[in-house]
């Protein structure tokens, strides 16, 4: 990408973003970088080595990049609310609002994620946003959150390279992966397809030439 970015100003804000290497994230990456210096940050439990996909898709895109290191016990949480439940939408909801409070505690001027308008899990409810900028001093941005699905497509069509498949066959940092590997080792392989249901991921391998 390199020449295509624009390069942050000496004053301009810094802002972390949590990124996972999927559609949603990038273009929330590439939508914020006019504005902040943006940094991209996936959050890992250290379960598996998911997180080094989305290092490589932010060297891909000339972003710089940190791991974002949570707390296991959270994960261990989460596994056990998802296998109670029967599906993951509390679990990874529980997690992604760890990420964030632990993003808000990084130092940054700015924090942000890739949710969108119509996005079911994670969200993140006004009263929740306004609790986190208070209780850390921080701006908190979803650049996505007036973007349906179908606006995003269009838009990511035009401007990015991706992998589309199966949650289970895409490689991408996110949360359901190492959340998988703690339920698949707790109950088998098995019980995956049971509490996961079957949905598509992306994986964003570049930018296309302009």
């Amino acid at each position: 990408m390199g020449e295509n970015h624009l390069q942050p100003s000496a004053d301009q804000l810094s802002l972390g973003l949590l990124y996972s290497g999927g559609k949603d994230s990038t273009l929330a990456a590439l939508l914020l970088e006019r504005f902040y210096d943006v940094t991209l940050m996936t959050a890992t439990f250290g379960i598996t080595d998911d997180w080094t996909y989305a290092r490589d898709t932010a060297g891909a895109l000339d972003f710089e990049f940190e791991r974002l290191e949570l707390d296991p016990d959270v994960a261990a949480g989460a596994a056990e609310t998802i296998r109670a439940d029967g599906f993951p939408r509390n679990g990874i909801q529980r997690v992604h609002q760890h990420a964030l409070e632990s993003l808000a505690e990084e130092g940054f001027d700015a924090i942000a994620d890739g949710t969108r308008r119509d996005d079911r899990v994670p969200t993140v409810s006004r009263a929740q946003a306004q609790s986190l900028e208070d209780r850390h001093d921080v701006d908190y941005i979803a650049p996505l959150s007036g973007f349906g699905r179908q606006a995003v497509d269009r838009l990511v069509a035009s401007t990015l390279d991706v992998t589309v498949g199966p949650s289970a066959e895409i490689t991408r940092a996110d949360y359901e992966a190492e959340l998988r590997a703690l339920i698949a080792e707790a109950d088998g392989e098995a019980a995956i397809g049971s509490m996961f249901p079957d949905h598509e991921q992306t994986h964003v391998t570049g930018v296309q030439d302009r």
